[in-house]
């Protein structure tokens, strides 16, 4: 797991430390594609969509075709201490 950090040096990260910068680099390409006769519609997300879920949700919708969809997410997680 790597070399732990002296409890010193943690204490002063505790509760955050700045992010300067987060990168999500995404490359997908759509080439060489056709489309004949296609009918697209509605998409549409129902009250009860997210009932009884848990942990972070994503929807990706899409009515179109010949789409490249491609989706990113960066977490930041900072542990505190829970009292105030």
């Amino acid at each position: 797991m790597g070399q732990s950090i002296n409890l010193e040096a943690l204490a002063d990260m505790r509760g955050g430390a700045d992010i300067v910068e987060n990168d999500i680099l995404l490359e997908g390409r759509v080439e060489d594609n056709t489309a004949n006769r296609v009918v697209t519609g509605n998409n549409a997300l129902g009250g009860g969509s997210f009932v009884n879920s848990n942990g972070i949700n994503t929807v990706i919708q899409n009515t179109g075709a010949n789409v490249l969809i491609q989706n990113g997410m960066i977490v930041n997680v900072q542990f505190a201490d829970p009292t105030p």
